[in-house]
């Protein structure tokens, strides 16, 4: 059982951003959270401070997403300073390395892309998963994915990256069949253009293309608009839902003529 009365809740990437949304998001809304960062411990005291304001318990957890050794004994300490994972939102991933001709992708810079946004993030999953299998806990279970709409809409110059939430997005699909019948929602989260730290290199050029009419709803996506989704995610307003894929992106992805 729980450490408290409040469900814990693990977001990765949690240092800014959109995590760092979503872990405010979740506290405000009853959870206490592990907010896990390859970010250095000094970086996570802001994210923990803004997250505590809101009546949450916090444990800061430092570790590489990509590096498998360091999920067993970050999951142990954070089950050992809240209590037991009932939610895991996996947001934390990198863009890509070089970003350029798909037929000069370097083979290094696509393992690492891979090796965060692919493979350290479902085998975190696994292990998390595992936990809840075996843990009774009076509160709801979920694990809610943030992939991209680079999903589904190419982009040459930025392959390794399409193919990584690709990839993750195929995860989830499987995820959530094998664990339809444990009560365990599965979802997954595609934000669009979303002004945060990782766009701000790109802002100038996206400004111009929303002015242009690339996103319908006529702005950028904000942090607060994935994190108001995952807490409906999180809390069981979609329980029969799981599997489902939610577009955030002011309508981007929509096909248009």
């Amino acid at each position: 059982m729980s450490m408290g009365d409040r469900p814990v809740a693990l977001v990765t990437g949690a240092a800014r951003g959109i995590g760092l949304a979503i872990a405010a998001a979740l506290g405000a809304a009853g959870y206490d959270l592990v907010l896990a960062d390859r970010a250095a411990p000094e970086d996570l005291v802001p994210a923990e401070a803004r997250v505590r304001a809101t009546g949450a318990r916090t444990f800061g957890a430092r570790f590489d997403l990509a590096a498998l050794d360091e999920h067993g004994p970050m999951l142990a300490a954070a089950a050992s300073a809240l209590g037991p994972i009932d939610l895991l939102v996996n947001n934390a991933g990198m863009g890509a390395v070089e970003r350029g001709d798909l037929l000069a992708l370097k083979p290094e810079n696509f393992d690492r892309i891979i090796d965060v946004n692919l493979r350290g993030t479902l085998f975190l999953t696994q292990q998390v998963v595992a936990g809840m299998l075996a843990t009774a806990s009076p509160h709801r279970r979920a694990v809610i994915t943030v992939t991209s709409v680079s999903a589904a809409l190419a982009s040459p110059e930025r392959a390794d990256y399409c193919i990584s939430k690709a990839g993750l997005s195929m995860f989830v699909q499987n995820l959530a069949l094998r664990l339809a019948d444990t009560g365990i929602g599965v979802y997954e989260l595609r934000p669009g253009i979303i002004r945060t730290e990782m766009t701000a290199g790109v802002a100038a050029k996206y400004d111009r293309r929303i002015a242009e009419g690339l996103v319908p709803a006529g702005r950028w996506g904000e942090p607060d608009d994935i994190a108001r989704a995952a807490v409906g995610l999180a809390t069981g307003a979609f329980g029969f839902a799981t599997g489902a894929v939610l577009a955030l992106d002011g309508g981007l992805s929509l096909g248009r003529l």
